[in-house]
């Protein structure tokens, strides 16, 4: 066996999609962070013309990644988030801030509704490290503290930040590569933390992807599956390509975590 082919320097993210998860399955627990794309909605169409949203978390491209890598996946989403409403009330309210839930990994899929509401993006410097309830009312500013949060819940998580696919209309993605830069930049800013690019390296969004993997305006069965198989290759190839990093995982949440040794140390 050539163990050298996990590490091929040339390889994309999606160049290849394990069917097991791959090293995807190292996680045991994991928080799902998102709208309705992470909560597995399906859209309908009455036949008076009106259009129902129903969230089937079973459906979400989570839930198909925890039962292929066999890990336990919570669904910290809702159909129409927005960061801002999920710091401001949505994520209390449902006590997603509860330590009972803190997880080895976080991935962050949000940024469609916030860009809907055409609130302004902001950029890395809206982040107080000191003190992120001084963010200023920015996507970037409500980003920073859902990762805050979840950091200070959980300080040894691997933190994953997804960005949205590519649709083929033209002012539409120049928003979306505005968006991907700021989580690339999240990224640099934060440590243990990476970014799911689905701008640079999904398929692109379009019409004949929609015939096949979309009911209405939201992803059908299907459409889930292909998304949980793409996102659990993109962490094995993330994990892979930095494996280091990742050795100590097992650790996570326990008396022998990093952070509870540097408590340690510093004592």
């Amino acid at each position: 066996m050539n163990i050298e082919k996990y590490f091929d320097p040339d390889e994309q993210p999606l160049d290849n999609i394990p069917e097991d998860g791959g090293f995807t399955a190292i996680f045991r627990t994991v928080a799902c962070i998102g709208d309705s794309l992470s909560s597995g909605e399906f859209e309908t169409l009455t036949p008076d013309g009106k259009k129902h949203y129903n969230d089937f978390f079973e459906y979400s491209w989570g839930q198909f990644m925890a039962r292929t890598c066999g890990f336990k996946c919570y669904n910290f989403s809702k159909g129409g988030m927005t960061a801002k409403q999920y710091m401001e009330t949505f994520a209390e309210s449902k006590d997603f801030f509860n330590p009972e839930y803190a997880s080895q990994a976080y991935i962050i899929a949000l940024g469609v509704n916030d860009l809907n509401h055409k609130w302004p993006l902001g950029t890395i410097d809206d982040v107080n490290d000191d003190d992120p309830g001084k963010n200023p009312d920015t996507f970037a500013g409500w980003y920073g503290r859902i990762v805050a949060k979840y950091k200070e819940i959980a300080p040894d998580a691997k933190f994953f930040f997804m960005t949205m696919p590519r649709s083929g209309n033209e002012s539409s993605d120049v928003n979306k590569a505005a968006h991907a830069k700021l989580l690339h930049d999240f990224a640099d800013h934060y440590t243990n933390s990476y970014v799911i690019d689905f701008f640079r390296y999904a398929p692109v969004y379009d019409n004949a992807f929609k015939e096949k993997f979309y009911l209405l305006g939201h992803l059908n069965p299907c459409g889930y599956r292909l998304t949980g198989k793409m996102v659990a290759a993109y962490i094995d190839w993330i994990i892979r390509h930095n494996i280091g990093d990742f050795k100590r995982i097992g650790y996570n949440g326990t008396a022998l975590s990093d952070s509870e040794l540097k408590k340690l140390q510093n004592n």
